[in-house]
């Protein structure tokens, strides 16, 4: 018997006012596998992700960690279960150093003073996992290039040893050479045996990266593929709307909160 998702979600739904912007959406993502998260935009992709996190609680559905019903009402609750965000912009602090960033509001203490020697350590030993090209460890981020930022932001969020990990376009502004990079750090997370949900609109990574696909459309499911065996005409016609997926679903399961 095969073990139950690392996270799954059941009819999850969430308002704005009067508008409805997810409707009864269901997915499912393992430990070990990159789910690829598309849609145009307005699709619902970044509030999907909001609900996920934390950042904007669901409204009705059921959301599943490891086959048992949880709530994620909150930041922190997603990140007691293992769950952690990398947004597209990134979210560091241009005048602070790689260390700074990581550590930021999670300084590390001894004695009542910051414990400079051992954030630099735990710093060091995250970006060695990720990269060969470790970047100065006291320049400032704005210095360190576009690519070398985003290895950052990753570092900062493996920091207690997230489970699941939320990329919201992370090879959206970058050049050939750094998206390599990163995609390379894509594939290392799988490979560690964590569950990947990567939001790209570009068709290049998914068929590189992602082992299954998941097309959102006006707020709904319109799809899920298995990135090996899928056309691409195929996902963007679920995209567009031009071949319609949406799944019959059952009446509602009780929402968990």
């Amino acid at each position: 018997m095969s073990s139950p998702p690392l996270l799954a979600l059941h009819g999850v739904s969430k308002r704005y006012g009067a508008v409805e912007v997810l409707t009864d959406i269901d997915l499912e993502i393992r430990a070990g596998q990159v789910v690829a998260l598309l849609g145009d935009n307005g699709a619902g992709k970044s509030t999907l992700v909001k609900v996920i996190s934390g950042v904007s609680p669901a409204d009705r559905g059921v959301i599943e960690w490891e086959g048992r019903a949880v709530q994620i009402r909150r930041p922190a609750d997603a990140r007691a279960l293992g769950i952690t965000t990398v947004y597209q912009d990134l979210a560091l602090c241009g005048n602070l150093d790689v260390v700074g960033n990581l550590f930021l509001g999670r300084e590390i203490l001894r004695y009542g003073f910051l414990d400079e020697m051992e954030m630099e350590r735990r710093t060091l030993h995250l970006l060695e996992r990720l990269t060969r090209g470790v970047p100065d460890l006291r320049a400032p981020v704005v210095s360190l290039s576009s690519g070398q930022r985003q290895t950052v932001a990753l570092a900062r969020s493996l920091l207690g040893d997230p489970r699941l990990i939320l990329l919201d376009e992370p090879t959206a502004s970058l050049a050939f050479r750094q998206s390599t990079e990163v995609m390379d750090l894509v594939d290392e997370l799988r490979d560690r045996g964590m569950g990947v949900l990567l939001i790209s609109h570009n068709m290049g990574d998914v068929k590189a990266l992602a082992d299954r696909a998941a097309v959102l459309r006006l707020g709904r499911n319109n799809g899920f593929f298995d990135v090996n065996t899928v056309t691409q005409e195929q996902v963007i016609s679920a995209i567009t709307g031009a071949a319609e997926n949406t799944p019959r679903r059952p009446a509602h399961r009780e929402a968990a909160w």
